[in-house]
């Protein structure tokens, strides 16, 4: 009876061991695309709507449907993702809805990672690009220029090179856009204008988001 107890007290760390050792494995951002998930069970995404998908600069939109009535947002910015987490979690929440539109704010990110480069932002998100092609011919796809942070100042040239690399890419397709923000971010001088931006020089205060409103708004698909 006690050698028994003993197998099943061993058993039971182990398996706490093996959840753990789960837990640490689990992707980036995977609680809130789980988040997502439960949200989307509780309140079904409206169909034929307009996917926002990307870092925080769309995670962190006040209130983004009241900023574009007469559309159906379905915002799915999350955390600091990078274009590899994109694609990642499009199965979760891109494809599955169906949109007939997909916005993009992604890319600024990856520049944080050592090593990363205008060209390496561009394969990712060619390859993005694809997955959504392929799963989604129908969608009209919209990138929104990677934005001019005042705490990134030197990886700017290498955004504005992704950014150039990017709109050309998709000018050979159809159904595509490309949204400059960058520039309408500029001071006459060329650099980030300060008062758009929340003391964090990264994330946009209601000054920014209303260039962005501006800037978005003729691309969106009714």
């Amino acid at each position: 009876m006690k050698q028994s107890r003993i197998f099943f007290v061993c058993l039971l760390f182990l398996q706490c061991l093996s959840i753990a050792s789960f837990a640490q494995q689990r992707a980036p951002f995977f609680n809130e695309i789980e988040t997502f998930k439960k949200q989307d069970l509780v309140n079904p995404p409206p169909k034929n709507g307009i996917v926002f998908v990307g870092s925080s600069s769309f995670n962190l939109w006040p209130k983004i449907q009241a900023y574009f009535p007469g559309y159906k947002i379905i915002n799915r910015g999350f955390g600091g993702s990078s274009l590899p987490d994109v694609i990642r979690y499009a199965p979760d929440i891109i494809i599955p809805y169906k949109p007939k539109q997909v916005v993009i704010y992604c890319g600024e990110n990856d520049f944080m990672a050592d090593g990363v480069t205008a060209e390496i932002v561009l394969d990712r998100f060619t390859t993005l690009f694809e997955i959504l092609r392929e799963n989604l011919p129908k969608t009209h796809i919209l990138f929104v220029s990677i934005k001019p942070s005042p705490s990134r100042l030197k990886y700017l040239p290498e955004m504005v090179k992704a950014n150039s690399m990017i709109k050309d890419y998709l000018e050979n397709y159809r159904r595509t856009d490309y949204v400059d923000v960058y520039s309408k971010m500029l001071l006459a001088d060329g650099t980030p204008m300060p008062e758009i931006f929340k003391s964090d020089k990264l994330h946009m205060n209601e000054n920014g988001y209303a260039i962005w409103q501006k800037a978005i708004k003729p691309y969106l698909k009714k």
